[in-house]
């Protein structure tokens, strides 16, 4: 089987708070807690090995905060590879309001990257063998131009192996100059490519084939609560959304980037792939964590795979 690598650039520990209120000048009690190791690719790699394929995982790590998701990873048996970076790995909060069913979500920078630990980087990224998985996603921290990206791209053609992207920048476009193997764009970044405010689910189908016009090999797109479309140059398939209580949304598109790239190593068929990826990430989004995979048969039956046709 094919060596699997994801890369985390900003690597996060998220604090994730529940709180009846959330009152200025006062102490706030909470009702509950919840701290998890994230970051895009740490939740790809975490999906991967629930699926039983193992992956190593890439990026900068600093300080307390980043030896934490060292450990944490080390303990599921997942490899890493980062970059040892002064300063912190970041913190983020999501404080849950039950009162006021609303969440805040405070986000920080993360550490700054010289131009030598991007170097040290690049170059682990340049030991990838031929016909390897590479899951880039995720933000970028201080110090980082969003040209890496086209630069990791330029790398995976020369050394050809599968470049999978998962980032909402406006680079990515220039990364298909070097025909990445998979983009998993959702509507919102989809729209953002393309100058648009929004494109519907309808609309859709005509960018992605202007993605794969412009080199991209595949597209996974994520349409939330809508579903997902998979595009290649001979298909194009939609598959619904299942129905549940949707309790965090944070994580649910790297459990579905996660699940299909697990079908594609596997060779699965693309509708299978599709059909499990779906059910996969509605798994995640109905519960505060990653899925442990116990409800994805259920959601499965709810899941209809259909072929769409082009629009020209």
């Amino acid at each position: 089987m094919a060596n699997v690598y994801t890369c985390t650039m900003n690597l996060a520990i998220d604090l994730f708070i529940e709180t009846n209120t959330l009152k200025p000048n006062v102490v706030n009690r909470t009702l509950d807690d919840d701290i998890q190791a994230n970051g895009k690719g740490v939740n790809v790699s975490l999906i991967l090995k629930k699926l039983h394929t193992d992956s190593t995982a890439l990026g900068f790590s600093g300080g307390f905060t980043g030896k934490y998701i060292e450990t944490f990873l080390h303990e599921n048996e997942i490899a890493t590879n980062f970059i040892t970076v002064s300063g912190n790995t970041r913190i983020n909060v999501f404080t849950q309001v039950l009162q006021e069913k609303n969440e805040y979500k405070l986000v920080n920078k993360g550490p700054e990257i010289s131009q030598e630990q991007i170097d040290a980087l690049l170059n682990v990224i340049k030991r990838i063998e031929t016909g390897a998985f590479l899951c880039v996603s995720g933000s970028l921290p201080q110090g980082i131009d969003e040209r890496i990206l086209v630069e990791i791209s330029k790398i995976a053609n020369e050394k050809q192996f599968h470049l999978i992207l998962d980032s909402s920048y406006q680079s990515v476009l220039d990364c298909l100059n070097y025909q990445p193997y998979l983009l998993k764009p959702n509507e919102e970044e989809l729209a953002s490519w393309f100058g648009k405010k929004e494109i519907s689910l309808d609309e859709s189908p005509l960018y992605l084939d202007r993605l794969i016009a412009l080199g991209a090999q595949r597209v996974l797109l994520s349409f939330g609560s809508q579903g997902c479309i998979y595009a290649d140059k001979s298909t194009l398939l939609y598959g619904n959304a299942p129905k549940g209580e949707v309790v965090n949304t944070a994580c649910a598109g790297d459990t579905l980037l996660g699940t299909f790239i697990h079908g594609l190593i596997a060779k699965k068929s693309l509708e299978t792939c599709l059909r499990k990826s779906i059910a996969a990430g509605s798994s995640t989004a109905f519960r505060k964590g990653l899925t442990d995979f116990s409800d994805s048969e259920t959601l499965e039956k709810q899941i209809v795979i259909t072929p769409l046709e082009r629009k020209n």
